[in-house]
């Protein structure tokens, strides 16, 4: 929350006009879903809740590129303790099938959306989709984690050089994990399954759909340049 005597006068002025929309749109008694966008400037994820704000964009416009969609993806960090269920970060749409990326890049694209809890906004043409396209949009478990009802946003966990790994916590104590590689090659990554809280899990490729190991200790996995490996964790039992 940003008290008063913090805000300059045209941030005041900002605050004023979202608190009255706010006000206004929670008198019709309807529920009606408030969506804020002013692209991040002055915080808003800091303020966005007070003014009754469902959602709030918290970057400028994303781009049907790589590098656009990356750079606003991992430059969510830290704002995790800003969202809780009904109050959202929006990093903005999905780019998902408008051909300007790989199916590669894509699941990256919905994988980390998914991490994010961010709301998930189709901007392609749905009556165009391509099998692929279709694949990545209606992941059921990929939707699931974004829609976990447990309301958590993920946040990275660690990053060396341009491979990174992210987790969300799920409802029932399972986590989501997304091991991450930016750089234009093949890498190997590993992922300490005793510090994400699991000296013994269960791990489970959503992409694939296929359970891939039960062990203790360390798991490890070729991810392809610009792509994610996204699990979903839990304890062995």
């Amino acid at each position: 929350m940003i008290a008063a005597g913090s805000l300059d006068k045209a941030q005041a002025i900002e605050l004023a006009a979202y608190r009255r929309m706010g006000e206004a749109l929670r008198a019709t008694g309807r529920p009606i879903v408030y969506s804020l966008c002013q692209y991040g400037f002055s915080q808003v994820w800091r303020w966005g809740g007070d003014v009754d704000g469902n959602l709030w964009r918290t970057t400028g416009d994303i781009e049907d590129k790589y590098p656009r969609m990356a750079a606003i993806g991992f430059g969510q960090a830290g704002l995790s303790k800003f969202a809780k269920p009904g109050q959202w970060n929006d990093p903005d749409m999905l780019e998902v099938g408008n051909g300007g990326m790989t199916p590669t890049e894509y699941r990256t694209h919905m994988s980390l959306w998914a991490l994010l809890a961010a709301p998930l906004l189709a901007g392609n043409d749905l009556t165009t989709m391509t099998p692929d396209t279709m694949a990545i949009l209606t992941n059921r478990e990929v939707i699931a984690i974004d829609q976990d009802p447990l309301g958590a946003q993920g946040d990275r966990v660690s990053a060396e050089g341009p491979l990174e790994i992210w987790a969300k916590p799920l409802a029932g104590g399972a986590k989501a994990v997304g091991l991450f590689n930016t750089s234009d090659l093949p890498a190997t990554m590993e992922v300490d399954l005793a510090i994400l809280g699991y000296p013994s899990a269960n791990v489970r490729d959503v992409w694939t759909g296929k359970t891939v190991t039960g062990d203790k200790g360390r798991y490890r996995v070729d991810v392809p340049a610009h792509g994610v490996v996204l699990l979903r964790v839990s304890q062995s039992q």
